[in-house]
Formats: C-alpha cells, structure tokens, sequence
C-alpha cells in the first residue's frame, strides 16, 4: 500500500514571492510542484484568443474540459499549450492576471478545475502547492500550509520590474486583483487554518526560503 504524499501549500497575493518560494522548497527536498494559479490563467488565456467571454460562466465552465488546451506540470513552470502550442509566456502578465481573477469567480469554473489541480498530487512523494486557496480549497489537508504576504509597494515594485512597468499602476492593478480574489463568494482568498503566515517584504528569496524551510522540517519533523 502507497503512502500518502506529503502536501506542502504556500498561499498569498499576487508577487508576494510565493511561486519562487514554493518552487525551491520542492527543488530542496525532491518533491513535485505546481502552481494552482495557472489552471486560472491557462482558462483566462485560452478564453481570450477563442473570443469566449468572461462573463459567461457556462461557456467557460465547458470549456474547462476542452482538449483543445493543456496542464503540464513540470519543477521550473506549470506550463499551458494551446493546440499543442506552448504558450505558457504569455499567461504570466498582469492583464492576464486579472482576466484570471475574473474568471476564477465562478463556482462552475472551480469546481471543474478542482479535480485537475487534486490530480497533481497523485503518484508522488510529495508536492509544493502554490496559489490562492490551495491551503483552504485545493488541499486542506496538507500536512504544512504557510501564507506568504507582503506590503503592497513593495509586490508592485517586484511585479513592474520583472515586467518593466510603471510601479503605481502596477499597484493599482494588484489591489484591484487582491479585492477580488478576497472578496469573492465562490473560495475567496485568505489564510488558511492553521497557516503560518510570513510577511516577505523585508527579507530576499533566501531568506524566505529558509523560513519556509524550517517550518517545514520542524513540522514533519525531517
């Protein structure tokens, strides 16, 4: 009889480092990884160049279950294809971003792309989770779950540079996704149970990383 993989889940907001967090945590200790959040914006992506609208929740809701598009896990990025077209670059702007939180409302959508983020921890020894509610939707059993935050100039300065963009509409952008995704009926954004919350805004990648860590090893006692 198979063990049952050890689930990490890292949660926050937009930029609050948690997709490079979560990333060398699974790299540290073997384990799979995958960001939640891309299902969204794969959705989003492929709804934009089929000309479905956002606003339809059936028409997207069908189309959750449409092969003409694809997941594909792998340790560097959860990549989307589109007719076998890797098109994984460009689900990662902000105005991508933001057409995933849009479609990320509806409850037909959740519900239909629930059980394909579940699939990703089947067959491993372990997985890294990062998202939204992966901690309170996705995998709220996972045996370590953190909450990854941080100030909000300080997501917008990370964000508009690595996009070259203007940091206060950068901001704006964020706080318009974050109210969002909080305030939405259908597993609104916010720190799970039993989560521990790390505020990044004063510390580097390495420095989160080895927070993150220690959590992790204390925890399951490794």
């Amino acid at each position: 009889m198979k063990s049952a993989p050890i689930i990490i889940t890292i949660d926050g907001p937009v930029a609050s480092g948690k997709t490079s967090a979560s990333r060398r945590i699974a790299e540290i200790h073997g384990w799979a990884w995958v960001s939640t959040g891309a299902f969204y914006r794969g959705l989003a992506y492929v709804a934009k160049r089929e000309a479905i609208s956002l606003d339809d929740e059936d028409a997207l809701s069908k189309l959750c279950a449409s092969e003409i598009w694809e997941v594909r896990t792998s340790s560097e990025r959860t990549k989307i294809y589109l007719r076998e077209e890797d098109v994984t670059a460009e689900i990662y702007s902000e105005e991508i971003g933001a057409a995933a939180s849009l479609v990320s409302r509806y409850p037909k959508v959740r519900e239909n792309l629930l059980a394909a983020q579940r699939q990703c921890a089947v067959g491993v020894k372990g997985l890294v989770a990062e998202g939204r509610d992966c901690g309170t939707v996705v995998f709220p059993h996972a045996a370590v779950k953190i909450y990854l935050t941080a100030g909000s100039e300080s997501r917008a300065e990370r964000r508009a540079k690595e996009e070259g963009k203007n940091i206060e509409e950068t901001m704006n952008s964020q706080q318009l996704r974050d109210r969002q995704d909080s305030t939405r009926k259908a597993a609104p954004m916010q720190i799970p149970a039993e989560a521990h919350v790390i505020d990044s805004s004063s510390h580097n990648l390495n420095e989160v990383v080895e927070l993150i860590n220690k959590l992790v090893m204390k925890e399951l006692e490794l």
